[in-house]
């Protein structure tokens, strides 16, 4: 039976192979974008993630036009990469509330029909820089942090109403954000990995599926790394 399903950020890179696995089996799917042309078929809802009257509205126009969601992804994020001395309260700032309060905004306003109905997946779409940290990135690695403290005390609230809470950890997958590596870093970066390889974006869509699947129904306060091995012990 088709379920409603929400990616936030599915407009390209890993939000958008999330969407089209989605989409693949046959869900009703819709994504959020901030900017640009979304991609065809989808019910595309512009939103802004720190914004929340912006957040309400698009999970009110979802439900309206393909039903309440009942499977969200919270995927939607950017990156603000600098030295700390660098890096200014804004850059800090602006990273967090995208990422991480933005994701507590989207599962805010969505469990809400999930309560109701008894029933929902969630997933929060982490990185492994949230476990091995990375330096440049202190803004970043620390809103994906904190979307596992967010998820466990998530999956601890919603649990008795059937709902789970998981997140997914990614590592370095082939998207237009690593391929502007440069050729020294990209050789850098595959010496660490144990799998000697990029992901795929479909490696973590796969998981997102399973998650989110009956054969993943016993499964909340996860986090799993889909990383080839780089961040093993952390």
């Amino acid at each position: 039976m088709a379920r409603s399903v929400l990616v936030t950020g599915g407009n390209r890179g890993i939000g958008l192979a999330v969407a089209q696995a989605f989409a693949a089996q046959g869900d009703n799917v819709a994504i959020t974008y901030r900017s640009g042309e979304p991609p065809a078929g989808f019910l595309a809802v512009k939103c802004d993630v720190t914004d929340a009257s912006s957040v309400d509205a698009a999970i009110a126009e979802i439900a309206e036009k393909q039903g309440a969601v009942e499977v969200l992804v919270a995927n939607a994020g950017i990156t603000r990469d600098t030295l700390l001395i660098r890096m200014t309260d804004d850059d800090f700032t602006s990273v967090l509330d995208a990422n991480l309060t933005g994701a507590f905004r989207v599962i805010r306003a969505a469990s809400k029909a999930m309560l109701r109905s008894r029933k929902g997946s969630i997933v929060l779409m982490s990185s492994v820089v949230a476990m091995t940290g990375s330096a440049g990135q202190a803004n970043y690695a620390a809103s994906k942090a904190g979307m596992v403290g967010l998820a466990r005390s998530l999956a601890r609230e919603l649990g008795s109403r059937s709902i789970t809470v998981n997140v997914v950890a990614p590592g370095f997958i082939d998207t237009d954000m690593t391929a502007e590596l440069g050729e020294d870093r990209k050789v850098q970066i595959l010496a660490q990995v144990p799998l000697a390889r990029y992901g795929s974006t479909d490696d973590v869509a796969n998981t997102v599926l399973f998650l989110t699947s009956d054969a993943g129904a016993y499964i909340t306060g996860a986090v799993i790394p889909v990383d080839g091995g780089l961040g093993m012990g952390h």
